[in-house]
């Protein structure tokens, strides 16, 4: 037969153990969704990288018709090593604090260099007909639909991680275990949420 110290041991082993495993759970559920976000984030880099591979060709087949706007195609090629720039670093770990706002930062700097270039392009109809400047809009067009899809799939994956972790108990756990709130990709300037106009 127990005698009561025992049943009292017992009871605080059994809970000991239920606490441990909720801990676990919730830990694990944690995990879990920083992994999505940033699975999340990688479908994003993935797109951006085939942007910025889409823009030297874009701005090489501009050149030859463009020799007066070579102030125009430089601008295009530093915002897009700038962005390259913010989305290597975010790529690294897209959770560090500001890794998100500065790719949103150069993002909305190549794509105003970019509709400054697509208006320049207006002036120019040989290029406008051109079948390389046509299949490269072809490609940016798809690549852009791609990126706000991929857009849309982290700011839910980031919706799902931080309502959970801001929640009743894991907010308790999460800073305690380093889990620190994920970064919405919004833009905030009202010209940047429009994708750059590659119809000519």
């Amino acid at each position: 037969m127990l005698t009561a110290p025992l049943i009292v041991l017992v009871v605080l082993v059994v809970l000991t153990l239920v606490l441990v495993l909720w801990i676990a759970g919730i830990y694990n559920r944690l995990v879990l969704l920083r992994n999505r976000f940033k699975n999340a984030w990688a479908q994003i880099d993935v797109q951006l990288k085939r942007r910025y591979d889409l823009i030297p060709n874009l701005v090489e087949t501009a050149k030859g018709y463009m020799a007066h706007e070579k102030g125009t195609l430089e601008a295009v090629i530093a915002a897009r090593n700038q962005a390259v720039s913010a989305q290597q670093k975010a790529s690294m770990n897209p959770a560090a604090a500001g890794a998100v706002q500065g790719v949103i930062g150069a993002e909305g700097m190549l794509t105003g260099a970019l509709s400054k270039l697509f208006a320049v392009v207006e002036a120019y109809p040989n290029l406008k007909a051109d079948q390389n400047m046509l299949a490269l809009q072809e490609e940016l067009t798809s690549t852009e639909n791609k990126i706000a899809f991929a857009r849309q799939a982290y700011n839910d994956a980031v919706n799902s991680y931080n309502t959970y972790k801001q929640s009743f108990p894991p907010v308790l756990l999460a800073g305690m275990f380093g889990f620190a709130d994920a970064t919405f990709f919004e833009i905030e300037n009202p010209t940047e949420r429009q994708a750059p106009q590659v119809k000519f």
